[in-house]
């Protein structure tokens, strides 16, 4: 099932696609700069060609102004004299030449974000995203480009170091043995949308549902179980296949599954975590102790959060690629797209990423609970949830959740934690009522839509399709308003109770602290709670805390290293003096330690209706 060689089993060259007239040459010009050298040869330009630059990358809602990176922008055609080149704006360029005849245009790209949103080149690792190199080419983006990509000289390699690989999504047009060579996307969409990894990877490969599928690992250590993470994903994409397509999928005669080929692309560091999903493949990133170990029985808590992110990824390929808000019906890549939809495509599949796992058999009845758990607590930990609808914080991404802050727990909430919420309500909200489940509602969805652009109201119909009736009500008082959840009614419906736990210090207090090298640094003051009362504010460094004398004991002083002091210094105590530095001065607050603050924990009362709930189910075939 595995192997450590580069894939050879890509996806032919589609005959029916016609010669590209876009070619993008991408070379590794300086490791230790962190340049990449971009050629853009147009065959056939327009007399005053147009040049974009994306300002941001789809699946991420946030402006970046990737033209920051871009330096150095030459024009040239021929022998003639160089044509005139004029920026417009900030990512527009305008040039100047014989309309017809083949314009090349050649400039830098710095690579310096370790993330999977932009580019990064080092002399171990390189990695980019359409958006951050590839200019478009306005008027051609829907004509066939063609991306060749270079090896970095061996010499450009520290001494002793393997030789590289490259790894893509995009169809070969000609490439060696290491995947070096040219590819083609058939517009500038798939070449966007296709982001390229190279470096000496760890590969394998696995077939789910009749697909290729490859995952390369870049920053493994010597201790990472490849076997074991091959295995896993293939349940994984396995059980997400029959989830929308049936049982059969990927069996002769069966349905076959919107995708011919796919790979992971997956970056372990020491620190860090996320996912970028694409049509053919999605970008991850890990902390390097979450991989999988070499003689590792029981998985980790890490491991399997990596493995509800590979599930989120791998399931936006349906539901946010295909399935994708009518607002994102075309992509316009200069501004911000706005859709206030974000809640069911980021939010339910945050639900059933995991729920999957549970399904596939990676985890079980209580490990999933643990999960739901979690996600419960965080909503019920944001303030920011008695403010915002998730509807408007989906609206709102690009200004609020993209750009957090301090006070953005209290002013906005997650649209994937609360949207994974919502999808759970209305999944044991329906199944409760007897007619459906939230799944007869996603694959309803799906084939009412030719696996195409929705709007709320055609999620609106796919729910009373599987319900029989409208949950309209439902929708407006759970996405609409900032009204609880029936969190704890629904899941007792379905065998699990809702219990109270005393909360930890920094809920009791009501902040978000850091703790390190015997010093707590205060992050995030949350609305209402008892460290805003007592006047905390965000930057405070909280060094000690002073007792007021009571009967024969005297005033006495105390330094703390971490919240869980608290409860040492103080006793039975619940009134203190906080001693905080802010701005190099030292301020006294006083602190009433709240009663009565709890977390929610779940437990499976009766195992036989949580396991229905949970256990996967025989699915006829649907249409792919």
């Amino acid at each position: 099932m595995a192997t450590k060689s580069p894939s050879r089993r890509a996806a032919a060259t589609p005959a029916a696609v016609a010669a590209p007239g876009v070619h993008y040459r991408v070379e590794c010009a300086d490791l230790h700069a962190r340049l990449f050298e971009v050629t853009l040869t147009i065959d056939r330009p327009a007399a005053e060609q147009q040049l974009t630059l994306p300002v941001w990358i789809p699946g991420s809602y946030l402006v970046r102004e990737f033209a920051k990176n871009l330096q150095g922008l030459q024009a040239s055609q021929g022998r003639r004299k160089a044509p005139v080149l004029t920026q417009l704006d900030k990512c527009s360029w305008r040039v100047e030449c014989t309309a017809g005849q083949p314009l090349v245009l050649r400039y830098k790209v710095c690579a310096y974000d370790n993330s999977v949103r932009t580019a990064w080149l080092d002399a171990e690792r390189g990695f980019f995203n359409g958006t951050s190199l590839c200019l478009r080419v306005e008027g051609q983006t829907d004509a066939p480009h063609a991306l060749e990509i270079v090896a970095p000289a061996a010499s450009a390699l520290p001494e002793g170091a393997a030789p590289w690989s490259c790894a893509t999504a995009l169809p070969p047009l000609k490439t060696d043995r290491h995947g070096f060579g040219r590819y083609l996307a058939a517009d500038y969409d798939e070449l966007a949308d296709s982001p390229v990894e190279l470096g000496a990877f760890w590969s394998g490969e696995f077939e789910a549902g009749g697909v290729p599928h490859r995952f390369v690992v870049a920053g493994a250590a010597a201790s990472f179980d490849g076997d074991r993470l091959l295995a896993d994903t293939k349940a994984i994409c396995e059980a997400e296949m029959r989830f929308w397509h049936g049982d059969k999928v990927g069996k002769r005669g069966g349905p076959k599954p919107p995708i011919d080929r796919y790979v992971f692309m997956l970056n372990a560091v020491d620190d860090g975590y996320g996912g970028l999903e694409h049509r053919h493949s999605t970008a991850l990133i890990c902390n390097r102790r979450d991989l999988p170990q070499l003689g590792m029985k029981k998985s980790a808590d890490g491991y399997v959060t990596l493995l509800g992110l590979i599930s989120h990824e791998y399931f936006h390929t349906w539901n946010v690629k295909r399935l994708r808000p009518a607002e994102f019906a075309r992509y316009d890549y200069g501004r911000e797209n706005y859709t206030r939809l974000l809640w069911f495509f980021e939010g339910f599949t945050s639900y059933y990423d995991d729920l999957l796992l549970r399904r596939a058999e990676l985890i079980d009845d209580a490990a999933y609970l643990r999960l739901v758990n979690k996600t419960i607590n965080q909503v019920q930990q944001t303030p920011g949830r008695q403010v915002q609808s998730v509807a408007d914080a989906s609206f709102d991404a690009w200004v609020k959740y993209y750009r957090q802050d301090e006070q953005t727990p209290n002013g906005t909430v997650s649209y994937y934690t609360k949207g994974a919420l919502v999808a759970l309500c209305l999944d044991l909200k329906l199944r409760a009522e007897g007619r459906g489940t939230l799944d007869d509602a996603m694959r309803h969805l799906w084939n009412a839509s030719g696996g195409g652009p929705v709007s709320e109201a055609d999620i609106a119909a796919a729910l009373e399709a599987a319900g029989g009736r409208s949950y309209a009500a439902e929708l407006a008082a759970w996405v609409h308003s900032t009204a609880e959840l029936p969190l704890s009614e629904l899941l007792r419906l379905h065998g699990v109770a809702t219990l109270d736990d005393p909360s930890q210090p920094a809920q009791t207090l009501g902040l978000r602290v850091a703790e390190s090298g015997g010093s707590v640094q205060v992050k995030v003051v949350l609305r209402g709670g008892a460290a805003e009362k007592a006047g905390f504010a965000a930057g405070d460094e909280w060094i000690g805390i002073e007792l007021p004398a009571a009967g024969r004991k005297p005033a006495q002083g105390w330094r703390i290293g971490r919240l869980d002091d608290l409860a040492l210094y103080l006793g039975a105590g619940k009134r203190c003096t906080a001693l905080v530095a802010r701005d190099r001065k030292l301020v006294k607050l006083p602190l009433v330690l709240p009663t009565g603050v709890t977390t929610w924990r779940l437990l499976a009362q009766d195992t036989g209706r949580v396991s229905k709930w949970l256990a996967p189910v025989a699915i006829a075939a649907t249409k792919a």
